[in-house]
């Protein structure tokens, strides 16, 4: 398969790597690129993941829960950096899709686990599919990813501990 890159805008940049930004320009904001790319990659990912039955926030739960399962729902939550009420109701609907399920948890009996069933299982081959199509569709290179990932998380790191 065969993917294009979009062409870039025709707007020049005024800002060059290193270079300071002019205060007020939309396009020399970190913040705008950073929320565009995810705009972008929300939208990419959207049909892709609707071939599966998923939205975009149902595919990070289970991308979580594919790493590590049973789990609280506060550990997928804090692994989000959301808070838990907001993870809530996006277990309720997997849970009504038969992907996971709530469990008690036997240490904390406030605490609830979540659980993948076999169809929230299977559903890791599907979408590690859909990441290889999404890597691609990015045009950029492996280390370029690993580069750009690590940076973005180093990003997140530093505003979270100013918080």
């Amino acid at each position: 398969m065969v993917f294009q890159v979009a062409p870039q805008s025709k707007k020049p940049r005024t800002a060059s790597v290193g270079s300071h930004v002019e205060a007020g320009r939309l396009g020399d904001q970190l913040c705008f690129a950073l929320y565009a790319a995810t705009n972008a990659m929300t939208r990419a990912y959207r049909p892709l993941l609707a071939e599966i039955g998923l939205t975009y926030p149902q595919y990070l739960v289970l991308l979580v829960m594919w790493e590590r399962q049973p789990c609280r729902l506060g550990e997928i939550a804090e692994e989000l950096h959301l808070a838990t009420h907001a993870v809530s109701p996006i277990i309720d609907r997997l849970e009504t899709l038969g992907v996971v399920k709530r469990l008690e948890d036997e240490t904390d009996g406030r605490a609830v686990k979540v659980e993948l069933t076999k169809s929230g299982r299977a559903l890791e081959a599907k979408a590690a599919a859909i990441q290889e199509e999404m890597r691609c569709r990015s045009a950029l290179d492996p280390d370029a990813v690993d580069d750009l990932r690590m940076t973005i998380h180093a990003l997140v790191d530093n505003l979270l501990a100013e918080q």
